[in-house]
């Protein structure tokens, strides 16, 4: 089965086979009828919500409700008493993800009045790849200088006005920005991130993980926005504020990966995170799980797309990638794209012509998918030996947008998150009349802050 994990063309690692897995061991999504029995109440957010969230609420207008409460920990006591294992929860979705080694212990769980549903969302492999111990002997960190600030990727950044927001002073300082992706391979070894404000890291997939040693797709997806090394490359928001969260396993493709990522918004939301770049995606699965379909598409038939689209009505602005499906007999965008009040970015080339491998809408509700088109055609990245390589796919368009995103709501801090969706919208340069392929097309984030601030 070709692998659709990762959304840009060719930028999965390649590992020797490692571990052998010595029992078979499952994964079940537990879906539960209700909240009671939950320590949390909704007129004490501080106990769950940081104040740094609170109060990115409170400038959207936007109410604490039962969704924000954490799942019951009586229920999750209850469960646990049958002989599972604890992986994760979800509070918005309100599932617990259990592994066993008995699948009958699932019977146990099923049987307990306050579950609704359960779902198989994960097989042990047979075998785990071994990950790079002496990762950081390849990093040469060779940067040529250029002649320009932001190196070769003046013209992702340009199509769009972004040199002129950051000159107008605009480069993301300030805003917090989360990477979920499947791993930040030697970012801590590559000198294109040293000036990098980083808030922190969190493995969803693996806690005692060392990120830094897993895949390399988040790396240079963040390169995108984070690289800050006058004359050689500089990012769209060179001096926002990450967190770096994975999410993706990339040894095997199963739908607990959904739930790995929505605990992963799910935590960003909590820390007060002001916008969120995803560049992976899943319409189809290992065999023995089934895929999506396109009237699927409806941003919540996915638990991704669903999470996605709750992130948004809490005030989160999500910006996620399109897919790399345009050539292929699937060819829609790939969940979350589909999720509601999100930015969901195709790819064009520095031409300006759209990728023919980037995935075309609508959604099955008829809404314009994608919203806008970055460039993801060699697109300006990190390599993994810390040179300035270049990158295909819509996965490097997402955070060359998501970046100027952070950028552009810096230069209009009243706008809330939904409102921001609807500016980067209405500025480009297909608006009048969205498509398919381009969305709204093309957005010059300049020109929207211009116009934004004149009628202020």
């Amino acid at each position: 089965m070709m692998n659709l994990k990762l959304l840009s063309l060719g930028c999965l690692m390649a590992f020797s086979l490692g571990q052998v897995s010595a029992e078979r061991t499952y994964k079940y999504r537990v879906t539960l009828k209700d909240k009671e029995g939950t320590a949390f109440t909704v007129d004490k957010p501080q106990e769950f919500l940081s104040k740094r969230a609170l109060e990115r609420r409170n400038r959207q207008n936007l109410s604490i409700d039962e969704t924000d409460l954490p799942v019951s920990q009586a229920y999750v006591k209850e469960l646990l008493g049958t002989g599972a294992r604890l992986v994760t929860t979800s509070k918005w979705n309100n599932t617990v993800v259990l592994e066993v080694n008995d699948m009958a212990v699932m019977d146990k769980v099923a049987e307990k009045p306050f579950v609704l549903k359960v779902k198989k969302v994960w097989v042990s492999p047979d075998s785990v790849p071994a990950r790079n111990k002496d990762r950081k002997k390849g990093v040469t960190n060779k940067i040529e200088k250029t002649g320009n600030y932001y190196g070769n990727a003046l013209r992702q950044i340009a199509i769009h006005g972004g040199d002129s927001l950051h000159q107008a002073g605009f480069t993301g300082k300030g805003m917090h920005v989360a990477v979920i992706d499947a791993g930040f391979y030697n970012v801590d070894a590559i000198k294109l991130f040293n000036k990098m404000n980083l808030l922190g890291t969190r493995d969803f997939v693996n806690p005692n993980s060392d990120i830094y040693a897993e895949n390399g797709h988040g790396m240079m997806v963040l390169s995108c926005m984070a690289a800050n090394a006058k004359d050689a490359f500089v990012g769209t928001a060179p001096e926002a504020s990450y967190w770096l969260l994975r999410s993706e396993d990339a040894d095997t493709e199963q739908p607990v990966e959904e739930d790995y990522w929505a605990a992963a918004i799910e935590f960003a939301d909590s820390v007060g995170v002001d916008v969120v770049n995803t560049s992976l995606g899943y319409y189809e699965f290992d065999e023995g799980f089934e895929p999506y379909r396109y009237r699927d598409l409806d941003g919540h038939a996915s638990l991704m797309s669903h999470s996605a689209s709750m992130a948004a009505d809490k005030g989160v602005l999500v910006v996620c990638s399109a897919g790399n499906s345009g050539r292929g007999a699937w060819k829609k965008m790939t969940p979350p794209g589909d999720s509601e009040n999100v930015i969901t970015v195709g790819a064009i080339t520095t031409d300006l012509v759209n990728a023919d491998f980037s995935s075309i809408g609508n959604t099955s509700d008829n809404r314009i998918k994608p919203d806008v088109m970055a460039v993801g055609v060699k697109s300006v990245v990190s390599g993994r030996d810390g040179s300035v390589s270049k990158g295909n796919g819509t996965s490097f368009a997402s955070p060359i947008m998501c970046g100027l995103v952070a950028c552009f709501w810096q230069s209009c801090p009243w706008l809330t998150a939904k409102e921001v969706v609807k500016a980067v919208q209405q500025a480009g340069d297909r608006a009048a009349y969205p498509d398919n392929i381009f969305g709204y097309g093309i957005p010059n984030l300049w020109q929207a802050y211009k116009e934004l601030t004149h009628h202020r």
